[in-house]
């Protein structure tokens, strides 16, 4: 088939319930040839760069590790070593980088900069994550759910925790493919439904008590007190989520069989119980793991389509 105009994919409502069905069926076909050591090399002499403003293990990982095993090849960059730290208009990066590879992800704080960025690419641009956004690891989140219970469509996901890009995402995510959030966070750090970009509030409702946000749930995640940039909020932060620690009360509240997601790096103790994250209702290291197979499905739908 021949290849779409240029798509970027910058937040989960880029793309449609049909393009996520997609998505889903050719992660699960990579997937399966990896494991087999099938050779997969879609992305045969085509290059990812890939661009840090803030550090990252698993989007670097998961991102280099894929677009090689396509048979591409990767060009990795920081702020500390591009002219992106000294302060050339991110403009003019946008259109040098995209006249020599194929493929840009950006892992970044605004989410205006990749923004202003993709609008002057020729070439795709992904969001490795942003303030206020992390739709890869939303797309590996649902690809995991899939893997372990089938269609997320009716079920309910609780969302323990800070109104962050994760919460953002989640929702988002609900809106395209048909589920229920429910979001508990404490006074003062909830979702901006106008930053999340919702159309109406009916795919989500708000919890005052985490435990009542898990009562009936199917799924419970969660997320570190303090993301990366609000450092300085730290020792606040642990005061007011004190009560927002995902345990072993809460897991009980849920469905039987509800799964336990985090996006790591987790720190037990804190947003999680160590009994939960290392706990047999936990899938996290196949959410880790996912991340690569589902980019890998994504890179490969932003170069050729439909396969």
């Amino acid at each position: 088939m021949n290849a779409p105009a240029i798509k970027h994919y910058l937040q989960f409502a880029d793309f449609t319930a049909d393009e996520y069905a997609y998505l889903f069926e050719r992660a699960a076909l990579i997937k399966r040839k990896f494991k087999n050591y099938e050779k997969h090399d879609t992305l045969a002499d085509r290059t990812l760069a890939m661009i840090f403003e803030k550090a990252s293990t698993r989007t670097r990982v998961s991102f280099e590790a894929g677009m090689y095993q396509l048979g591409g090849s990767v060009v990795h960059l920081t702020t500390g070593d591009s002219q992106l730290g000294r302060s050339e208009p991110i403009e003019d990066t946008a259109r040098v980088i995209g006249r020599m590879v194929d493929l840009v992800m950006i892992r970044t704080f605004e989410q205006v900069r990749i923004e202003s960025f993709a609008a002057h690419s020729r070439v795709p641009v992904i969001n490795g994550l942003t303030n206020e956004f992390h739709p890869c690891q939303i797309l590996a989140d649902i690809f995991t759910w899939i893997e372990q219970r089938g269609s997320i469509a009716g079920k309910t996901v609780a969302w323990v925790g800070d109104g962050n890009n994760m919460a953002n995402t989640w929702l988002q995510a609900s809106e395209v493919l048909g589920f229920t959030v429910h979001v508990s966070t404490p006074s003062g750090y909830e979702v901006d439904q106008s930053v999340a970009g919702l159309r109406s509030p009916r795919s989500y409702k708000v919890f005052a008590d985490p435990l009542d946000a898990c009562r009936g749930a199917d799924l419970v995640t969660t997320d570190v007190w303090t993301s990366m940039g609000y450092e300085a909020e730290n020792e606040a932060r642990r005061q007011a989520f004190a009560r927002w620690c995902v345990d072993e009360t809460m897991m009980r509240a849920a469905r039987p069989g509800a799964l336990f997601m985090h996006c790591l790096p987790a720190h037990r103790g804190e947003e999680v119980a160590a009994q939960v994250i290392d706990g047999p209702q936990s899938v996290v290291w196949d959410e880790a793991e996912n991340r690569m197979h589902v980019q890998k499905a994504l890179m490969e739908y932003l170069l050729l389509g439909q396969q």
